[in-house]
């Protein structure tokens, strides 16, 4: 169940086309909240909102704002864009898009004329904060290359809400954006990861194409429990439909929980219970006593039997980060704090340029 307040708009701290940072007065507090201006429309100073205040009830992490459902300012709206495909189904805010695929669409005969993404190159995260590093890693090492973001529906669902990707963008890092699923604000919408990955070898072209969910991820502390789960069927869609999957994993050695020591259990559990298919697993090199443990999880688990293992340099990731003045955090660690973490990320994208050249 959510739970929801009559607030009071008292300041607009930021804001851009799609979404208002505010600051909002309910029950002698003052809080922030976000106001995506294409479900609930533009925002003022006075305005009187209805807020969910769920997410900041419960305490949580990155989903913890508060976000306007109603604004009485804006008592009616009318239909606008283009498209028929809804996102946010059957729920209050569904809205209409204009899918990549759908009859309506410039780019409809592009699916249906699609035969194989030639090997097209798909770097396929886990936490939203790979993002940033890999494609600072990537535009660092090779200034004209091309990256294009796909951005799933596991975490955050307005790409709107990830200052990461307007940073990206602002400073050309990447190019454009498909959200799929019921993500949505993308340059390009589309319906499911197949139709994510054609759009992005067919239309947005690009020499690469990284994918990973928006900002949040849910963990229940259960194996099979976790909205990262995606990339596991996400690698065998790569492969079914021609592509080449990169496989990013989440290691470090400062999380102080032992299921995420070394190489996370959620990779190990998506590389040999999820996955179908196969793919290149890129590991950073390490200390030889992290390289060990890394080893030993390897080779207890056979991983290294079903995937190609590839092991590279990563320390450049620091001076990728720096160039482009990126301060990026991972579960609230930098680099100084998590170094195996980006590392990891400094390794996928040397390899990845190595293969471009």
């Amino acid at each position: 169940m959510l739970s929801y307040r009559k607030a009071k708009v008292l300041e607009v701290e930021n804001e851009d086309k799609h979404i208002s940072w505010v600051k909002v007065e309910f029950e002698d507090k003052i809080e922030r909240a976000v106001n995506y201006k294409d479900l609930t429309g533009n925002i003022k100073v006075g305005d009187w909102v209805i807020i969910n205040t769920t997410a900041v009830e419960l305490s949580l992490g990155t989903g913890g704002s508060h976000f306007v459902i109603f604004n009485y300012s804006n008592e009616s709206k009318d239909l606008e864009g283009e498209g028929h495909i809804m996102k946010l189904r059957y729920t209050p805010h569904q809205f209409r898009c204009l899918a990549a695929e759908e009859e309506n669409s410039i780019y409809h005969d592009v699916f249906n004329k699609f035969e194989s993404l030639d090997n097209h190159i798909f770097i396929i995260g886990f936490l939203h904060s790979m993002l940033a590093p890999i494609a600072a890693m990537l535009k660092w090492s090779k200034p004209n290359i091309s990256i294009n973001y796909i951005m799933t529906d596991g975490g955050a669902l307005p790409i709107h809400f990830s200052n990461t990707v307007r940073k990206l963008k602002e400073k050309e890092i990447i190019d454009n954006t498909i959200t799929i699923g019921h993500a949505f604000g993308g340059d390009l919408e589309c319906t499911n990861i197949y139709t994510g990955l054609i759009a992005a070898k067919e239309i947005l072209k690009g020499d690469v194409t990284i994918i990973t969910m928006g900002p949040g991820i849910v963990g229940t502390g259960t194996k099979y429990g976790f909205s990262g789960i995606e990339q596991g069927p996400i690698v065998d869609a790569v492969n079914t439909l021609g592509g080449q999957p990169i496989i990013v994993p989440r290691i470090s050695f400062k999380d102080t929980r032992e299921r995420h020591f070394g190489i996370s259990h959620h990779t190990r559990t998506v590389l040999m219970e999820i996955v179908k298919t196969t793919g290149k697993l890129i590991l950073p090199i390490l200390e030889d006593d992290k390289m060990d443990v890394i080893k030993e999880q390897l080779e207890r688990l056979e991983i290294d039997k079903k995937y190609t293992i590839i092991y590279e340099e990563g320390d450049k990731i620091v001076d990728a980060m720096k160039y482009y003045n990126m301060n990026i955090t991972t579960m609230g660690r930098g680099y100084d704090e998590d170094k195996e973490f980006f590392l990891t990320l400094g390794a996928v994208g040397t390899h990845v340029i190595k293969g471009l050249k």
